[in-house]
Formats: structure tokens, sequence, C-alpha cells
């Protein structure tokens, strides 16, 4: 499939309703949706014939995309039921598979590395200090090949130190540098939409026998 028809399924994907703050929801826009997923099946050859799992998968945005990579299976991950629903309808919709599981990234019932690739927008901290570094640890402790993860580039010292000192990653690089165009969805934002800058990393998980 080609990038920019991958770009134009992910663009007619319904979104939150009715976003929850709390939970740091912002939809993940099709341009870098795409752009991540593709890089991540064309430049490392990690989602076609991989079991995928989306962490905080939302509407499915980023599921969605594996599945029509052909990954072999994709599990998507949230805390909000209205979200999976949302997901299951978009996945209706392309008539494609998808599993979904309401849990807590941290409460996930996973030991070892049981998916080949995980792939995530995480929250970036802002509510919960640290939601970021949650879903990383968990995600480093359950992928055998690679995570794919948008974190603000404001954080990148922060993210390599904390992902290969203390979480298990032989590696981790920044694939490119996007700007996430967060829209005014909550009342307290005052401008229309604002530009965030964002890295796509890509970490390498230790090996079994490494770790």
């Amino acid at each position: 499939m080609k990038l920019k028809q991958l770009e134009s399924l992910l663009g007619n994907l319904q979104q939150f309703q009715n976003p929850k703050i709390e939970l740091e929801q912002y939809p993940t826009g099709a341009h870098i949706a795409s752009r991540m997923l593709y890089t991540a099946e064309n430049s490392y050859d990690d989602i076609s014939g991989k079991v995928v799992a989306d962490f905080g998968c939302g509407c499915g945005t980023l599921s969605l995309a594996a599945t029509l990579l052909d990954a072999e299976h994709v599990i998507g991950i949230d805390v909000d039921d209205e979200s999976l629903e949302i997901a299951s309808v978009n996945a209706d919709e392309l008539e494609v598979e998808l599993e979904l599981i309401q849990s807590e990234i941290k409460n996930l019932p996973w030991r070892g590395q049981i998916v080949d690739t995980v792939v995530m927008n995480p929250p970036f901290g802002t509510r919960k200090k640290g939601a970021d570094m949650e879903f990383l640890s968990v995600a480093l402790k359950v992928a055998s090949q690679a995570v794919y993860s948008l974190h603000k580039t404001t954080t990148r010292e922060h993210i390599k130190r904390a992902a290969l000192r203390d979480y298990n990653a032989s590696s981790a690089e920044v694939i490119c540098e996007l700007r996430y165009d967060l829209p005014k969805l909550y009342k307290f934002h005052k401008k229309k939409d604002v530009d965030i800058a964002v890295d796509l990393w890509r970490f390498v998980p230790k090996a079994k026998q490494e770790s």
C-alpha cells in the first residue's frame, strides 16, 4: 500500500466525540500515523506478518494502520470503553480484524515478549507526570522486536537516558521529528490549534538472554 493511500484511509476514521482530558485524549492525525507505520514497515520490516500491539489505542488509528499494512494480528489496548467502541466501528468500516482489550497499560497481565512490535502515541505526561514513561516501560517488556513511540522533542535526552538505562532498551533512536498539530479540543485551549514538535522513536528491546 502506498503512503498516500494509507493516509487517505486513516483520514476517514471517526475520532473522539467527547475527549477526556484526564486521559490526555488527542487524536493521532492521519498524517503522523501513516508516516509512523509506513516507516516501521518499509524501513524496518516491523509490521507485515507481525503481531502488533497499540498501547492507548484510542479510536484505533495506529492499530488500523498496522492492519492495513498486513500485520498478522493487531491488539488495541485502552482503558476507555468509549474509545474502544469507536475503534471497533472504524475496524468494521475498513472491514479488518482488530482485537480490542480494555485495560490500563500498567495492569496488562502479559509476561514476557509476547508481541513483535508495539506502536503508541502515549499521553505526553502533562496531566499525569510520567504517564508516557509508564507506557514505554511496559512496551519494552512485552515487545520482542521494536517499539515505536511519539514523545515531545523537548524530552529527548530524558527519554533516551531512561530507555537505555532503566527500561530494557538495547537501542533508542529518533527516526524523525514531526509536527503534531494539536487541535482545540478542550475549553482551556486558547488557540485554534498548536504545533508541537514530537520525535518518532524506534526502541529495540534487549533479547531475553541479554536482559
